[in-house]
């Protein structure tokens, strides 16, 4: 598919990435997530789904769903949806933008041609430890989450190291 903003090609952060194919400005909509439009109930069984099928196939890829509304979400697992590219980084140069109808991701700075964008999968802390983070920035905490769930996070594991160093 064609875009005005991307290009995709392999990732040092994890197998395909989404690269700006010119330079983008703060604020400018480059892509939108789409995808299959599914209730929660439905979302909830193709991401199990596709957990199963991950852990059996380590190339069959991840989930790549995203809420919408509160009543549904969207299941960009599907080939038109270039966006399931993007990869999470902890110091991410692109955000999300919901209305509750459509997801667009949106440049959170200027971002130069070639450059990965990223945004931050804004994960709960359930689980933390089965998402490790591979974007390799400065402030990267090792898991994906949202980055209001760091400090927590945080202090899980400064627990756990304190109990290993007394061990």
């Amino acid at each position: 598919m064609e875009h005005e903003f991307i290009i995709i090609k392999e990732s040092n952060i994890h197998n395909k990435g989404i690269f700006a194919s010119k330079d983008i400005l703060t604020g400018t909509k480059i892509i939108e997530y789409i995808g299959d439009k599914v209730t929660k109930e439905e979302s909830d069984k193709r991401a199990d789904s596709q957990l199963e099928k991950a852990e059996k196939n380590q190339n069959e890829g991840m989930v790549y769903i995203f809420e919408l509304n509160e009543t549904y979400d969207i299941d960009g697992n599907t080939p038109e949806n270039d966006a399931k590219y993007i990869n999470h980084s902890c110091n991410p140069n692109c955000d999300i933008e919901n209305d509750g109808e459509h997801i667009w991701i949106v440049a959170k700075r200027d971002i130069r041609q070639y450059e990965e964008l990223f945004y931050n999968y804004g994960y709960d802390p359930e689980d933390f430890k089965d998402h490790p983070c591979k974007c390799g920035s400065d402030n990267c905490i090792g898991f994906i989450a949202a980055e209001e769930h760091w400090p927590q996070i945080k202090k899980i594991l400064e627990n756990e190291k304190t109990k290993d160093d007394e061990k």
